[in-house]
């Protein structure tokens, strides 16, 4: 078990996953995820959520480690996705004395993963409830959409704590040090990008209690300097552009595209651009791409045309930019086409449909490969990027 101190009463019983390749089957962690999960120890005991069932052994081993020969009163779900419930049934199996302390939606999908029926052992929360655990009350902020439907957070009000749920996770497992606001960031937009505003309205609710700690369900607890971690929340769930800089992501078929991206790059960079970053859609982490995306407050897109449409990793990425709710930005176009160039105008198209984007006028387009003209264009993108 990791050795993570939170305090005298609240411990960690979560656990590392090193060996998972995709989380969410999409996502890469290169060095792993965290399922986490606390003990909350009073007269009565609340565990703080599951973990996935590829730490089952190793969570009920740290159960009975932290317990003692006690046995747990309640289990509180904050959220029911598989990551963090996946041992409920089996919790519940081991303590028949236990409750489930649970949202109503959630309470109303738990048949769906579990073949028990714990319907008359669950405790349905609703905006406000409180649990008292003797020197310890737990009280209930509903977070619906932050990033699925019955989700909650929790607020221990004697040691000031959130148990935040999804919110304030991040990517990697406890035992990698490494940036937080970077794995973090994305995190947040390729998992709870969409939710925004739902993200916005919990942040509200947030601000109204007096938190000195932040136990995410995924990555570190948080201690020192929560207005750092909560001003990027604010900034992400705005979609607000979090650094000045210029994403040009590239979809190229024989490198002409590629290279038109890297002659805009080195064009900006000579003007003093202060933040440029190449990115090939073909080759790089769709989510890496998608968190430069909405980190960085301008874009210009460069696509070859594919069968009279768009290259596909170009296509796939901006359908993940749109279900996300990008927004709140400024694009460049580039198009390429041998014959009869269509790049630009779908991607125009598929802008069009997100809110707040600002279109940069020409189309910059590249017919097979790069020439005086081209170069020309590229120079007039270059600038209108910089205005």
């Amino acid at each position: 078990m990791q050795k993570i101190v939170i305090t005298d009463s609240v411990k960690y019983v979560g656990a590392d996953d090193k060996t998972i390749d995709l989380f969410e089957s999409q996502y890469v962690v290169p060095n792993g995820v965290s399922y986490n999960s606390y003990v909350i120890l009073d007269d009565k005991i609340a565990v703080m959520d599951s973990v996935d069932v590829r730490a089952t052994e190793e969570w009920f081993a740290n159960l009975d480690q932290v317990l003692d020969g006690k046995t747990p009163d309640y289990l509180v779900v904050n959220h029911l996705e598989p990551d963090h419930s996946g041992n409920i049934q089996n919790f519940m199996e081991k303590y028949p004395a236990a409750q489930v302390v649970l949202s109503a939606k959630a309470q109303s999908m738990l048949p769906q993963f579990f073949s028990l029926d714990m319907s008359d052992r669950c405790v349905a929360v609703k905006e406000g409830d409180e649990l008292n655990l003797g020197s310890h009350t737990l009280t209930f902020v509903m977070a619906p959409m932050v990033h699925w439907p019955e989700v909650m957070v929790t607020y221990e009000k004697s040691e000031k704590i959130l148990f935040s749920a999804d919110g304030f996770g991040k990517f990697g497992a406890l035992d990698t040090e490494e940036d937080w606001a970077c794995e973090a960031r994305r995190y947040y937009f390729n998992i709870v990008g969409k939710y925004g505003m739902q993200v916005q309205a919990l942040l509200k609710k947030a601000a109204a209690l007096d938190i000195e700690m932040i136990c995410p369900l995924h990555g570190p607890v948080l201690k020192d300097n929560l207005s750092y971690y909560i001003d990027k929340y604010n900034t992400w769930s705005s979609y607000t552009p979090e650094d000045q800089g210029i994403l040009i992501a590239c979809a190229s078929i024989h490198g002409n595209t590629k290279a038109a991206a890297e002659k805009l790059a080195e064009m900006l960079r000579a003007k003093g651009a202060p933040k440029v970053v190449v990115a090939d859609l073909a080759r790089e982490d769709m989510a890496e791409v998608i968190e430069d995306a909405f980190r960085y407050d301008r874009m210009v897109l460069a696509a070859a045309t594919y069968d009279a449409g768009l290259f596909p990793c170009m296509e796939s990425f901006l359908a993940h930019l749109k279900s996300k709710n990008y927004q709140k930005r400024t694009v460049g176009i580039i198009e390429n086409g041998s014959w009869a160039p269509m790049a630009g105008k779908i991607m125009k198209e598929t802008l069009a449909g997100m809110k707040e984007i600002t279109v940069l006028e020409p189309v910059v387009t590249i017919k097979s490969a790069m020439n005086a003209d081209t170069r020309t264009a590229l120079e007039g993108l270059s600038e209108a990027l910089l205005q």
